[in-house]
């Protein structure tokens, strides 16, 4: 369904999923009831997906894939070559969906739009058929490997960033030849889920490729990894999530990214004023719920105190408000549970020995919007500074180059890192010795590239996303060899 507003019709029909080729409610017996969390307005209201609605959707993954994985790659290429099109051509309007659904001011939705575009536009690249030759001691024998779609996907995504951290994995796998079935989070069925599933049938995906279950994870998550179907599942979320995902998956593939506890490292040579703003723009962007995010701001003693002077200046000045406003740069935390946790841990930190420099309390018309806050870590060890996945910085001293990667590596994640020098060869030194899946020299913590391998080490997950790196999660290898003359066997 859509609605139409002068020459332009609006995407509609939001209390249903699209589920095994057509737009029907779940079978659970229960609704969702999806809200604005910065003013409380019902977006929509679903009857929410059963296992009966994940057998259904497998189904028809199944039996469709068959089909799409044989079709043209070029013809597949321009499925999402259109898809791409109408998310620039209707980036106003999912924008807008971003700013209501999940709180992400006006600015920080068309980045992620921008983004759901390219990552698009470039799936359009993996579906060309890849063989490879390879050698071979055998006489007149030859090797080929084909690659070869997985067949069916699971992907299952987050609220914080949904629209893109559902199409990264979806757009992908579906143009390399497979099927999706998707279940978006909770608190972002719509951007998450259901806009993406209106893109792809305007652009003429064909019907039962994609599937979105709107579900309760305690309803559907196990069954949907543990189903038979799905030969790959690629999740993003918090690691306790998914080590329980790993525990039960059985024989598949996964794509995990999972939590993090981003350090950005200040080392004595740096120009101070660039790391300032972009540890506060790590720190804060869309209120610091991003895996992405700077937990802890690693500065060297000897620039300490100027740093923190400058960085709590810069954290205060941030505008706080509705997020409809083009204005406010902070934002509404998701929801009452999340911005409970966070002032928990804000608090188990003050206990554990950080002192408070700059807080607040929640504004707003549903109070979930929190001001920034910044500990000091002077007496709080790195181990203690915890992911909050909210407005919360930590600033701790380092002793020397050393001591900062130490500290940089005293956690049991490893996503993004950042460090700032004068000198890059020294920047780059520092960046190979930090256990992290990327590190950004000079730069942000918070960084995503639709080109490069995007991926974390130790507890943060497993796999890559993006550029070619993203094919060997969602494809298979199949080796053929031909025999072109007879050859001796032993017997």
């Amino acid at each position: 369904m859509s609605d139409t507003t002068g020459s332009h019709t609006f995407y509609t029909g939001f209390d249903a999923m699209p589920l095994a080729g057509e737009w029907r409610p779940g079978s659970a017996g229960r609704t969702l009831s999806d809200g604005n969390p910065y003013s409380g307005e019902v977006l929509t209201e679903i009857t929410l997906a059963g296992t009966r609605d994940v057998d259904l959707a497998y189904d028809a993954a199944r039996d469709a894939q068959r089909a799409w994985s044989c079709t043209d790659p070029e013809e597949r290429a321009a499925t999402f070559q259109r898809a791409a099109a109408i998310v620039v051509q209707r980036a106003d309007e999912l924008a807008d969906w971003l700013t209501r659904e999940i709180g992400a001011t006006r600015d920080r939705a068309a980045v992620e739009v921008a983004i759901v575009a390219a990552v698009t536009a470039a799936a359009a690249e993996h579906t060309a058929d890849v063989v490879d030759t390879v050698g071979t001691d055998v006489p007149d024998k030859e090797n080929r490997v084909y690659r070869k779609p997985a067949g069916v996907v699971t992907v299952i995504s987050p609220w914080n960033f949904p629209m893109y951290l559902s199409n990264r994995s979806v757009a992908p796998a579906l143009a390399l030849g497979n099927a999706v079935v998707l279940k978006p989070a909770e608190d972002s069925p719509i951007t998450g889920g259901l806009l993406l599933a209106k893109v792809y049938e305007e652009a003429g995906l064909p019907a039962g490729l994609l599937s979105v279950l709107v579900g309760k994870g305690r309803d559907i998550g196990d069954y949907l990894v543990q189903h038979e179907t799905p030969r790959v599942v690629s999740f993003t979320g918090s690691t306790p999530v998914g080590r329980g995902i790993a525990a039960k998956a059985g024989v598949k593939r996964l794509a995990l990214e999972l939590g993090g506890n981003g350090p950005l490292v200040v080392l004595d040579d740096a120009d101070l004023e660039r790391a300032v703003e972009c540890a506060v723009f790590g720190s804060y962007y869309h209120q610091g719920q991003i895996c992405m995010a700077t937990n802890r701001v690693i500065v060297d003693a000897s620039v300490y105190g100027e740093f923190v002077d400058r960085f709590v200046e810069l954290a205060r000045a941030l505008r706080i408000g509705d997020p409809q406003d083009a204005s406010t740069q902070i934002g509404p935390v998701i929801n009452d549970r999340q911005l409970d946790g966070i002032r928990a841990k804000v608090t188990e930190a003050v206990a554990g020995g950080a002192r408070l420099l700059l807080s607040g309390e929640p504004a707003g018309p549903t109070g979930r919007v929190l001001p920034p806050h910044v500990l000091l870590g002077d007496n709080y060890t790195a181990t203690a500074a915890q992911e909050v996945f909210g407005p919360v910085a930590t600033l701790i001293r380092a002793d020397g180059e050393a001591d900062a990667l130490r500290i940089a590596n005293d956690t049991e994640y490893g996503l993004s890192s950042g460090v700032f020098t004068r000198d890059v060869e020294r920047g780059l030194r520092f960046a190979q010795q930090v256990e992290a899946g990327m590190t950004h020299i000079n730069d942000t913590t918070v960084h995503d590239d639709v080109h490069a391998a995007f991926g974390g080490e130790k507890a943060s997950g497993v796999g890559r996303f993006g550029g070619r790196w993203v094919a060997e999660d969602f494809t298979t290898h199949h080796w053929i060899s031909i025999q072109h003359k007879p050859r001796p066997l032993v017997f």
